[in-house]
């Protein structure tokens, strides 16, 4: 409270549970030098995030909160919901496995349409389902600020692709997109490439550990012919195989801004391999690592 200096305070795995949030709380409603706080793995739960989500309404520094595994569930998001509607300096928030379920993806969603400052989001691993994406969807409609959100490991499948691609459609500040790990297969890789063909600022897309495989690598690619923005694609994982690699390779050889493309673990073989490095020798701008 009367410490004018420090700007950064981890304290990532120290269990200090609901109460010590408390104690941090009622420190940041008094604190104006604080910017970046990071409780990971301190069993906060709902309880806790309320106390900080008071905090939040009051503090005007801080612009970074690492609240990643701490079980706030539906209830601690709506806190936080809550503080983000009031809140005009928090950037980045971090709610790595919280189990907010779609319920508490709701939540955040309403508090994003209202929000104009946050502009990276991380909800790994929230059992957020296709229902949650659709949330957040609706959000990235209206939303002008958001520019990073990580949905990785979240079980949204094709409809829930879909539903952030119709988005994408339409937002204009969005630039990096994680759907990793998310069984998304070929009929979502297609609703994302027909966003990525109207869509002008996303940049980083990331696909891995999903199964789009050789069809779904089409469609990305038909996308990769039209899209100019975009400069790296992650489609690790993914079984495209050779046929899959070949419909890339056809897209490298039209496509003049992807710098990035990782198709780590797909079976592409030698003939993917092949396909790829005749792309290579009339694309002079993008690395493909396809180990």
């Amino acid at each position: 409270m009367e410490n004018s200096t420090l700007t950064s305070l981890n304290l990532y795995r120290n269990e200090i549970g609901a109460e010590g949030a408390k104690h941090l709380a009622q420190a940041l409603m008094k604190n104006s030098t604080l910017t970046s706080l990071n409780l990971d793995e301190n069993g906060i739960s709902a309880e806790g995030a309320l106390y900080l989500a008071r905090a939040l309404m009051e503090n005007s520094t801080l612009t970074s909160l690492n609240l990643n595994w701490n079980g706030i569930s539906a209830e601690g998001a709506l806190y936080l919901a809550r503080a983000l509607m009031e809140n005009s300096t928090l950037t980045s928030l971090n709610l790595d496995e919280n189990g907010i379920s779609a319920e508490g993806a709701q939540y955040l969603a309403l508090a994003l349409m209202k929000n104009s400052t946050l502009t990276s989001l991380n909800l790994y691993q929230n059992e957020i389902g296709a229902e949650g994406a659709q949330y957040l969807a609706q959000a990235l409609m209206k939303n002008s600020t958001l520019t990073s959100l990580n949905l990785n490991a979240n079980d949204i499948g094709d409809e829930g692709a879909q539903y952030l691609a119709l988005a994408l459609m339409k937002n204009s500040t969005l630039t990096s997109l994680n759907l990793e790990y998310n069984e998304i297969r070929a009929e979502g890789a297609q609703h994302l490439a027909e966003a990525l063909m109207e869509n002008s600022t996303l940049t980083s897309l990331n696909l891995e550990y999903n199964e789009i495989r050789a069809r779904g690598a089409q469609h990305l690619a038909q996308a990769l012919m039209k899209n100019s923005t975009l400069t790296s694609l992650n489609l690790n994982w993914n079984g495209i195989s050779a046929e899959g690699a070949q419909h890339l390779a056809q897209a490298l050889m039209k496509n003049s801004t992807l710098t990035s493309l990782n198709l780590n673990r797909n079976g592409i073989g030698a003939e993917g391999a092949q396909h790829l490095a005749q792309a290579l020798m009339k694309n002079s701008s993008c690395k493909v690592s396809y180990l």
